[in-house]
């Protein structure tokens, strides 16, 4: 390929790692000329001359790709070549047109077209070396299991042959060929023609040898735990599963609303926030409580802080997307929240993604319409598209997946009443104190796990909805019902949690409390400063509407989802107390 510059007065400096170039021209064409890509030329450990030639040549070649930057070495006194040598290069060259493809779209492509020269990038998982051929395993993360590679010795040139000899688990190559029906369990393999190492990998100090490690090890090592099939396995059904979410509100007409991350407001009342400040924490500038009373106790003045005020990570986008959800109609946010909970439990992060749809002029019954449609909706879609992760997961973490998958996508959700399923569950507990943990169980508790599941997986043998919880143990923002012989004449809350087997609690919502003096009092009743929420207020106070939403716990729907228990594999990189590694 050539790269023709016109300039008056070029002064072009190449730099990389071992030199330095400089190149001056007037009133001349520069011409780049790319040496006919020879493969398998490169030497042993990938860093000749030739090598990067070769290397620059493919990656010119490759379709459907941005051009990388110059290769850290390269043969200088071949960068430039004039008109007539480019043009004798060039018709010395035969290399077709390579197309680096996914492991993924491997079957794709030979339908497509079973005769052309491909190129696969990936890293080594195993190799098996014969008298007359080499197999070379090579994984690219888009696939769980990979493609085997055949090389056969007579068509291989040495230096490729070197280089399987320095092949070990976790090494990244480049290999070309075509793509073949295969005689061994898989459907297809590569025979190829050529194999470049692009990055060693020492077996003796890789952290991952070819053996199964332990989810709790793989968490210490965090940074390379993505290379594992289960890792690799969560990362797609996590992808999958954000994209589907996407796409459903897309569909259903919902506006995706990015809210702030910093915020003064605490959602929850619960207090649980990590703070955001630039003060020195070490000698923070102080204020008298009371600036009349010279005697008052000292506070930490925040209108020297950044933001004037105290400020915090948000536990929360509701209150947010509530504002957009009086002017727009229906809304979602989905992003990072934190709180800072001294929680070790397999249930709990620090740091985790919530989404949080709003739809105005909606009460509690159509939300649970909403949470039920999207969760099918997006599951169903995993299913379809990622069965070899969810295969794979059943294998080796939880036998009845699949089924209980299934149960989830084609069983209706039941609606239970509290107070009903407390009823429940005293009935139950009443046989066998000694099997619960937690067995004092009256209305007015906040049901534990044990409870939820107990419901979930016992009582109802499907996820089920538990709505019209009591006032005390809920929120400020939802709405009061009215007090009636109903529930006992009991204070309750148009509130719900969907209870999920094998999880606990999946999804919480409410209809909010649109009316101004029923929510003024209820935060004072929570020890909230109104002026803290004034625009939150306003909401009340022009154009209110009944309006309802609900939050679901990211992180705790992929565990669902792949069958695995403990939060902290449902993300990349996990906070907790004590651990903020990585």
């Amino acid at each position: 390929m050539l790269y023709s510059i016109m300039t008056a007065s070029l002064f072009l400096t190449i730099l990389n790692s071992n030199n330095r170039i400089q190149l001056t021209s007037s009133f001349r064409t520069l011409s780049t000329i790319s040496k006919t890509y020879n493969f398998g030329s490169s030497s042993s450990n990938s860093r000749s001359s030739s090598s990067s030639s070769s290397t620059f040549k493919q990656y010119d070649n490759v379709q459907h790709r941005s051009k990388p930057s110059f290769p850290s070495t390269y043969d200088n006194s071949k960068l430039f070549s004039t008109a007539e040598e480019k043009q004798k290069e060039e018709s010395a060259s035969s290399i077709p047109n390579l197309e680096w493809i996914r492991i993924k779209d491997v079957e794709k492509s030979f339908l497509e077209d079973e005769h052309k020269a491909i190129e696969i990038k990936g890293w080594v998982r195993t190799v098996r070396k014969q008298k007359t051929l080499a197999f070379v395993e090579v994984n690219d993360g888009s696939d769980l299991k990979g493609i085997q590679c055949v090389l056969l010795f007579d068509t291989i040139s040495a230096d490729t042959k070197a280089n399987i000899s320095k092949l070990t688990t976790g090494t990244s190559v480049t290999i070309i060929g075509k793509i073949t029906k295969s005689q061994g369990k898989q459907a297809y393999e590569i025979t190829s023609t050529g194999l470049e190492i692009i990055g060693d990998c020492p077996g003796d100090t890789y952290p991952l040898a070819k053996k199964r490690h332990t989810l709790e090890y793989l968490r210490t090592i965090a940074h390379l735990r993505s290379r594992t099939n289960t890792h690799a396995a969560i990362s797609r059904v996590r992808s999958t599963l954000s994209q589907c979410i996407h796409e459903f509100f897309s569909k259903e007409g919902f506006l995706f609303v990015q809210t702030p991350i910093i915020t003064a407001s605490d959602c929850e009342g619960a207090g649980e926030m990590f703070q955001v400040t630039t003060l020195d924490m070490n000698n923070p500038p102080k204020t008298k409580s009371d600036p009349e009373d010279s005697s008052s106790q000292e506070k930490i003045d925040y209108t020297k802080d950044f933001f004037t005020k105290p400020a915090y990570l948000t536990v929360s986008g509701q209150l947010n997307a509530e504002t957009y959800a009086s002017a727009l109609g229906n809304v979602y946010t989905f992003g990072p929240t934190f709180r800072a909970e001294n929680s070790q439990t397999t249930r709990h992060l620090a740091e985790f993604t919530m989404l949080e749809p709003e739809l105005a002029f909606c009460n509690l019954s159509m939300v649970m319409d909403n949470v039920e449609q999207m969760l099918k909706y997006v599951v169903k879609q995993v299913v379809h598209k990622n069965n070899d992760d969810l295969e794979f997961f059943s294998k080796f973490y939880t036998k009845d997946l699949l089924e209980r998958l299934d149960t989830f996508i084609t069983k209706p959700y039941p609606r239970v009443p509290y107070i009903d399923a407390i009823k429940y569950l005293q009935e139950e507990i009443s046989k066998d104190r000694s099997k619960w943990q937690f067995p004092d169980v009256e209305f007015g508790t906040d049901l534990a796990t044990e409870h939820e599941r107990w419901l979930a997986e016992e009582k109802f043998k499907s996820c089920v909805f538990v709505y019209d919880y009591p006032k005390s143990i809920k929120s400020f923002y939802m709405r009061d019902n009215e007090v009636n012989d109903k529930y006992d004449n009991k204070e309750t809350v148009a509130a719900v949690d969907l209870l999920v087997p094998g999880v606990g609690e999946l999804v919480g919502g409410s209809q909010r409390e649109e009316r101004l003096d029923y929510l003024l009092k209820k935060m004072e009743e929570n020890d909230l400063n109104p002026d803290d929420y004034w625009w939150y207020l306003d909401l009340r106070r022009f154009g209110s509407v009944p309006h309802s939403g609900y939050g679901l716990g990211f992180e705790r729907l992929v565990t669902y989802v792949c069958g695995i228990e403990n939060i902290r594999d449902a993300i990349a990189f996990p906070r907790f107390p004590g651990n903020a590694e990585f």
